[in-house]
């Protein structure tokens, strides 16, 4: 599955991916290959992402948008 994480000045990540854990408002939650589509608010913490070389990265956000259908994964943070 494709994920862009964008800021308002800068593509923060792009990329194929396994799995995208994010820090929703009613909690963690994990989108995974064939999710359904999804709109969701996030809170501040961290993103997880694992690519398909099983590498994992972190990225702290304030607030931010996820939009996901697919297998195209759009998350746009402050």
């Amino acid at each position: 599955m494709k994920v862009k994480i964008i800021k308002p000045d800068a593509i923060v990540y792009e990329g194929e991916v396994k799995l995208v854990q994010l820090p929703g408002i009613d909690g963690l939650f994990e989108i995974l290959n064939n999710h359904a589509p999804i709109i969701s608010a996030l809170q501040k913490g961290k993103i997880r992402v694992v690519d398909t070389k099983n590498e994992t990265f972190f990225f702290e956000i304030n607030s931010g948008v996820i939009k996901g259908e697919r297998n195209d994964i759009l998350v746009l943070i402050q």
